[in-house]
């Protein structure tokens, strides 16, 4: 009988890849966990249970196929294992690095529930597509028939990479616009290198552009190129621009020099640290916390990519403001964990009431504390009279989350239609808005969330577009 190559949880722990040691890592751009070895890889993977409901499947946005292909990674098969991953993953080396694991597939591991530790999902995961780019098993786009059909896709990051990835490889013509100068999005200027190594987006937005795919970057939308003359360029349009417009602070001094948006922030610094690029605003110091004692306000995954930052910048302090207790907290426990061994201060049950200094000098804090639950089920933060204290600050941070810029008005469109939130009014999974033949996806429909959310409705907004051109070419045969 054969050697059964599965069920060693109860004989073999839980172990992550090695992670680099605090003191080294905070000094330095480059991701902070090494790689699984073959064997270590094969031995992790062989701790999945094999369930008959696998709730990790259930869990992830792209119902990935998480148990096939951790059995075929325990059985060193890693080839299929890598085709399994890809075909319900448009970058499954981008999600195992950057998804939160722990509130999706590793978090409702059935053996987890059992007391075993998780299945290291999002390693192996990442080991698997990692070593499918060494062994040249990731092929750019080569379509059997190529389709007289044009789709312009506006916006680089992971939704609209994702679906011009589908389209490209079903034939059709596919021009993608971005404001920036380089592919992905986010991906690129709003993670840090620790968690998302550059080259790793670069080579996929080469791979694309390899298929097919046409960029057309520095591109915004109603100033470069309007609205009307990409629906007169294409057959379709895919909106994917995500959401950018930063939500703000109120209270006496917020207009302070000194008090900084998070993205300018993590964009500048990616810029600088990771391509080498020239930022006036960061050789000036405006946006660079080297030196500086740091303030970050929000608990969010944008907060902890600043305040890891700052720290590699060489701040001489770090503290994050965050209004409820760190069970609360929106963002990864992992994140928050990495950030304190880096020598992050979190200062829980904390909000900002105003900032001293013309140019700031401290943050104003009043204390909180938890009170009655509110409409979401999560217990409202309440001030305590009478707790104010001062915060010596020379940069702060907002990272207070995004909210959808006026589309409608910065592309002179009064007939695309949002709702009350300013997100566009798009179709569940279709993406497919009240205007003929324009879709949307990602953060301009969701709000801001997940990049594996993006990447779901990318997928999912490209296989309905096909079937519209479809739809459309028997009526026109008839």
């Amino acid at each position: 009988m054969a050697k059964q190559p599965m069920l060693k949880f109860t004989k073999i722990s839980r172990g992550m890849p090695e992670k680099r040691d605090a003191s080294v890592r905070n000094k330095d751009f480059d991701e902070i966990y090494a790689g699984y070895a073959d064997a270590k890889a094969e031995e992790q993977a062989s701790r999945c249970s094999q369930c008959g409901v696998p709730y990790c499947q259930s869990h992830c946005p792209l119902h990935n196929n998480i148990p096939d292909w951790l059995r075929l990674t325990a059985t060193g098969r890693l080839k299929e294992a890598y085709e399994i991953a890809q075909s319900t993953n448009t970058f499954p080396e981008i999600c195992g690095r950057i998804c939160p694991q722990d509130r999706l597939c590793e978090g409702n591991c059935v053996i987890e529930q059992s007391g075993h530790g998780t299945v290291t999902i999002g390693s192996v995961e990442k080991y698997i597509t990692d070593t499918a780019w060494a062994q040249g098993w990731v092929t750019p786009a080569a379509p059997a028939v190529e389709r007289r059909e044009s789709v312009g896709i506006i916006g680089a990051g992971p939704g609209g990479l994702a679906a011009a990835d589908m389209l490209r490889r079903a034939g059709v013509q596919v021009t993608v616009y971005d404001r920036y100068d380089r592919g992905g999005g986010l991906l690129t200027y709003g993670i840090p290198g620790f968690k998302l190594e550059k080259d790793v987006v670069m080579r996929r937005v080469k791979q694309l552009e390899d298929g097919g795919a046409r960029f057309v970057f520095n591109c915004n939308i109603g100033e470069t190129l309007s609205f009307e003359d990409i629906r007169d360029q294409h057959d379709a349009v895919i909106i994917a621009t995500g959401v950018y417009k930063s939500r703000d602070l109120h209270g006496p001094g917020a207009g302070a020099s000194g008090i900084v948006k998070a993205i300018d922030y993590l964009t500048a610094s990616n810029r600088a640290s990771n391509f080498g690029d020239t930022v006036p605003e960061f050789e000036s110091g405006e946006l660079n916390a080297a030196g500086k004692k740091v303030v970050v306000i929000g608990g969010g995954d944008t907060a902890m990519d600043c305040v890891r930052t700052a720290i590699r910048q060489g701040a001489t302090s770090v503290k994050c403001l965050y209004r409820r207790d760190r069970a609360n907290m929106p963002g990864s426990q992992r994140e928050t964990q990495n950030a304190e061994e880096e020598g992050v201060v979190f200062e829980w049950l904390t909000a900002p009431k105003g900032f001293r200094g013309d140019t700031v000098e401290a943050v104003i804090v009043e204390k909180m504390r938890l009170g009655l639950p509110d409409a979401t089920g999560r217990q409202s933060p309440e001030v305590i009279e009478g707790s104010d204290y001062e915060e010596p600050a020379d940069l702060v941070i907002k990272a207070l989350g995004f909210e959808p810029e006026d589309l409608p008005g910065l592309w002179g469109a009064p007939e695309l239609e949002v709702t009350r939130w300013g997100t566009i009014k798009a179709e569940f999974t279709s993406g497919r808005t009240t205007l003929p033949g324009v879709y949307a996806v990602g953060d301009i429909v969701r709000g801001a969330s997940l990049v594996v959310w993006a990447i779901r409705d990318g997928r999912d907004c490209a296989e309905h577009v096909l079937q519209d051109f479809d739809r459309l070419a028997a009526i026109a045969a008839e």
